[in-house]
């Protein structure tokens, strides 16, 4: 019998998500890691507060393998000067943060976490809105190009 959650329904799902990923830019993918971090965080604080242990150290995990992972080695460490070493530095904080926060059980230093990351990705996210359509070039008769609105 068929079921819409089988291993099919899985692999459908993967194809899926990779496929997003290669058609997604990089702007965008940054913007869904920071969410994925917060919302884990944001899940590892409500496990902890209902004494479910092993969604908080999942959760938990998720949250440090993001900015590893995903977020750390992003990072452009020869171009990127003095931002991505400071970026770079906070990303190993909050894990550690976020390591003692699971063995110590602390809200708190979850929350500090989130207070770190939420202003850095809602300023990422700015970063787009803010950022006019590219232009297209087009040359014209006279040889030089002409800019045309996207």
């Amino acid at each position: 019998m068929f079921t819409p959650y089988g291993p099919r329904a899985n692999a459908y799902q993967r194809i899926s998500v990779e496929t997003s990923m290669h058609t997604m830019d990089q702007h965008q993918l940054v913007s869904l890691l920071y969410e994925g971090v917060l919302n884990a965080i944001a899940t590892a604080r409500g496990a902890m507060a209902r004494g479910d242990v092993l969604t908080k150290v999942n959760q938990i995990s998720k949250a440090v393998r993001i900015l590893e992972e995903g977020l750390n080695t992003a990072l452009d460490k020869v171009d990127g000067g003095e931002l991505a070493q400071n970026l770079g530095a906070l990303y190993d904080y909050c894990v550690r943060r976020l390591i003692l926060a699971n063995a110590r059980n602390d809200d708190a230093m979850l929350q500090e976490v989130m207070q770190l990351i939420e202003p850095i990705a809602t300023g990422w996210n700015e970063i787009k809105k803010n950022t006019p359509p590219i232009s297209a070039s087009v040359p014209v008769s006279s040889g030089q190009p002409m800019l045309m609105e996207a």
